[in-house]
């Protein structure tokens, strides 16, 4: 007699309970998020610094998150940066997930993105409840704000500017990438 043992298949409902480190649910299956440089990094940490920083001058509430485990409509993501409203900070900070996209989010470009995937991605969280999304892409020094009515391009020594969540922040590009 031969005993076959099946392992049990990791589900959406089982990333979104317990969420494994460095790693999305991507077309029902766990993928480690990789490709993250050093520039990557930094920049990642001057948008959580300065969005920090400007949620407690501008009283706004919120808190700015990395990593954070999130849904969509089809997939368990973690955005590299993201910013909560008080109120979804209130509903969900003893939860292991988001059960949604968060309402303003920041995609940093790692060198093996590929630019389709980028705004795929984008449009992934658009239509699970985010209001903004920042694809930002170190080696050309643009941001890319999507929303669903429009998208804007920021370059060389333009200000970035928040369109519909945490109104009124803003960041040089010179800033932002060097």
């Amino acid at each position: 007699m031969v005993a076959v043992i099946t392992k049990p298949t990791f589900t959406l409902d089982d990333f979104l309970a317990n969420p494994p480190n460095h790693q999305e649910w991507i077309n029902g299956k766990l993928q480690e998020t990789t490709g993250m440089t050093i520039r990557h990094s930094e920049i990642q940490a001057k948008l959580i610094i300065a969005w920090g920083i400007y949620i407690n001058t501008s009283q706004q509430g919120g808190k700015v998150y990395s990593e954070l485990p999130c849904k969509t409509i089809k997939q368990g993501r973690r955005p590299d940066v993201c910013y909560l409203t008080s109120q979804l900070v209130k509903s969900y900070s003893n939860a292991p997930s988001l059960p949604q996209s968060p309402p303003l989010i920041a995609e940093i470009a790692s060198p093996a993105d590929s630019a389709e995937d980028l705004f795929a991605k984008a449009n992934e969280y658009l239509a699970s409840g985010s209001e903004e999304v920042w694809l930002v892409l170190p080696e050309n020094e643009k941001v890319f704000i999507i929303m669903l009515d429009r998208t804007l391009v920021f370059s060389n020594n333009d200000i970035v500017t928040t369109q519909k969540v945490l109104t009124g922040f803003s960041i040089s590009i010179n800033d932002l990438f060097n």
